[in-house]
């Protein structure tokens, strides 16, 4: 089968027209005709090999809402006619002790749909059914292509983290990723506080399901919520004054880090010592919390705050978002 695509053919390298063929399909493969894919700075990442492995050319694309058009012999629960999303993960090895003990976005083995392979940017991709989502019913398709990365992205951690609905809970970076979060942990019951180090997006913030916004630059509003918080998500990827954070987080409290920060981490051993408190981190989560997570965001209608481009627009979308004027997701439409 043929496939039309974008493809990047170098770093910084705009989207070009691409084709290439997609081989006879496996017995545990599905074809998946992409009905819309949003995009997400791991795209822009990945393009630029800021993380040294990518190999051209490269079809981005991995927040992907599509319909089952081929499946293999092999395949279980899907059929043709499914409508599915594909998230960063197409294949896991089924076989290590992560993917048995349902911690298959753990394999050591695992395909990333980006990384040496091509993704949604295209008419049609190609995944392992597992990690083809079947997609709860009701789900608005037009929307959903965010959860398949930054939604789940943010929601492992509430698990991992063990939140409770009586938390006080704060999110540092309200982006892409951070805006979802408030959503999430606004329907989990907690008081979410917002770290923004811009006040003029205050009033849409506390819209997003926000309890109070916290100026990150100011010293004096942080010192105000030192020893409060029992749990704070970072979704930005730059360094901070990670002490300042530290500081706020309450007794045994646990800071979670989903932003692909590329510098190390200074973190102070005595403020976590002193208050047994953490540091932890995640990538995305299993295929069946994210379908959970699904469910959960039609139980709730939780839905990223999007803006949509046809398709043929990506360089202009990359634009948008690299210009910083993203809000906050952005979706490519066939």
């Amino acid at each position: 089968m043929k496939i039309s695509a974008l493809a990047a053919n170098g770093p910084n390298q705009k989207l070009e027209s691409f084709t290439y063929e997609l081989g006879e399909i496996g017995a545990e493969q599905v074809d998946i005709k992409v009905l819309n894919c949003g995009i997400c700075h791991s795209d822009l990442s990945m393009m630029n090999n800021d993380w040294g492995m990518t190999t051209y050319p490269i079809v981005p694309g991995h927040e992907i809402i599509g319909e089952v058009i081929n499946i293999g012999n092999s395949v279980k629960k899907i059929k043709v006619g499914d409508k599915v999303g594909l998230g960063w993960f197409s294949s896991s090895c089924m076989s290590c002790h992560e993917c048995m003990d349902g911690s298959q976005h753990l394999c050591s083995e695992a395909e990333y749909t980006i990384g040496g392979r091509h993704g949604g940017f295209a008419d049609y991709v190609r995944s392992h059914w597992s990690w083809a989502i079947q997609l709860p019913e009701g789900i608005n398709l037009a929307k959903a292509g965010p959860l398949l990365c930054g939604g789940i992205t943010v929601f492992n951690p509430i698990l991992i983290a063990g939140v409770k609905a009586t938390d006080k809970v704060g999110v540092i970076g309200i982006g892409g990723l951070g805006h979802m979060a408030i959503k999430f942990l606004n329907k989990w019951g907690c008081e979410v506080i917002a770290f923004s180090s811009n006040p003029n997006k205050s009033e849409s913030i506390l819209a997003m399901g926000a309890t109070k916004v916290v100026d990150s630059t100011n010293p004096e509003e942080l010192s105000k919520i030192a020893g409060t918080l029992n749990f704070i998500l970072n979704t930005t990827n730059v360094s901070l004054d990670w002490n300042s954070y530290l500081v706020a987080l309450a007794p045994k409290g646990k800071f979670h880090n989903v932003g692909a920060v590329l510098e190390p981490l200074a973190i102070p051993a005595f403020t976590l010592l002193t208050g047994e408190k953490s540091v932890t981190g995640s990538p995305l989560g299993s295929p069946a919390l994210t379908r959970t997570m699904l469910e959960f965001c039609v139980r709730h209608n939780i839905y990223p705050i999007t803006e949509e481009f046809p398709m043929l627009k990506a360089n202009e979308a990359l634009e948008h978002l690299k210009s910083g004027k993203a809000r906050f997701r952005i979706v490519l439409k066939n």
